[in-house]
């Protein structure tokens, strides 16, 4: 033998201690990747029909809403063709005849299909004479002294408003009651509170 056989062959082995690493059990390790990947899966169905309603809804919204510029302009010229009516006094309109009258009824009638298309596009007028005024709806343009009239009760139109969907379009421009009786408090049924 070599000298480097007989110093290998001489020297004791020496055994390296192995550092314990605990024992993970297989099956916990599964169950455990598998809740993990369970969540992962349950948390992106819940992302994904979020993500469905809130198209649905913007979908829709886009569909009622998309006319609404061009329903604000229809009500200028369906304004327009209104006060050409309200120009002619009653008598005029009465007495017509001929070409005047065939006038009068084509602005009449034109009036009436504006409307009629308008409202065919969910473009709905606001009930303002008479109800309580709702600064959502409503445009206040001035205060009437009127003590048999509740007060903030909307007593004069001056401008009709409009709504598409549930949307104002256009408020109504109005004349509201001041100095009358506080109006009656209603709850949130509607109920009145006073009586």
């Amino acid at each position: 033998m070599s000298d480097e056989n007989a110093a290998q062959g001489d020297a004791p082995e020496v055994e390296t201690p192995e550092t314990e690493t605990p024992e993970v059990d297989p099956i916990e390790a599964l169950r455990a990747e598998n809740a993990e990947l369970r969540d992962r899966v349950l948390r992106s169905a819940a992302e994904m029909e979020n993500l469905r309603k809130r198209t649905e809804r913007d979908v829709s919204d886009t569909r009622s809403y998309a006319i609404a510029g061009f329903a604000r302009d229809m009500l200028s010229a369906t304004d327009a063709l209104n006060r050409a009516l309200l120009v002619l006094p009653a008598e005029t309109r009465d007495s017509a005849d001929g070409t005047l009258k065939s006038l009068i009824e084509g602005i009449e009638l034109a009036e009436r299909e504006m409307q009629r298309l308008l409202a065919k596009h969910g473009v709905k007028q606001i009930e303002a004479a008479g109800q309580k005024f709702d600064p959502h709806q409503h445009q206040a343009m001035f205060e009437v002294p009127n003590p048999n009239v509740p007060e903030g009760t909307v007593v004069q139109v001056v401008q009709e408003g409009f709504i598409i969907g549930d949307r104002v379009l256009r408020p109504s421009m109005v004349g509201v009651a001041k100095g009358g009786a506080a109006a009656p408090e209603e709850d949130s049924a509607g109920v009145d509170k006073s009586a």
